[in-house]
């Protein structure tokens, strides 16, 4: 049997671990959902977010990607916020995990 719904490991910084209170966390979506899904709920979830919403980038393991690009089983997602001092990295860029996790 297929399952309809995948699970991600979400890890949040900024504003998005502050309004949830964890750094982060786990979340099932069904299979076909982009990762923008993943910031609209939480800010349903926390409406104070909604000032982030046009402004949040997104990676999945370890490459910043296009808020239309899907999630698959396992992806491990950031939503990364603006922050004072920072580039203008472009979507192919990659990121570093933080050791403080």
């Amino acid at each position: 049997m297929v399952s309809s719904n995948i699970t991600v490991i979400v890890k949040l910084f900024a504003a998005y671990q502050e309004a949830c209170g964890t750094p982060e966390m786990i979340l099932d979506f069904p299979v076909g959902t982009a990762v923008a899904e993943v910031r609209d709920r939480l800010i349903a979830q926390h409406p104070q977010l909604a000032e982030w919403r046009d402004l949040t980038r997104f990676g999945i393991n370890l490459q910043f990607v296009e808020p239309d690009t899907l999630l698959r089983d396992g992806d491990e997602v950031v939503l990364i916020p603006p922050v004072s001092g920072g580039m203008g990295l472009s979507p192919s860029a990659t990121y570093c995990r933080s050791s403080a996790s």
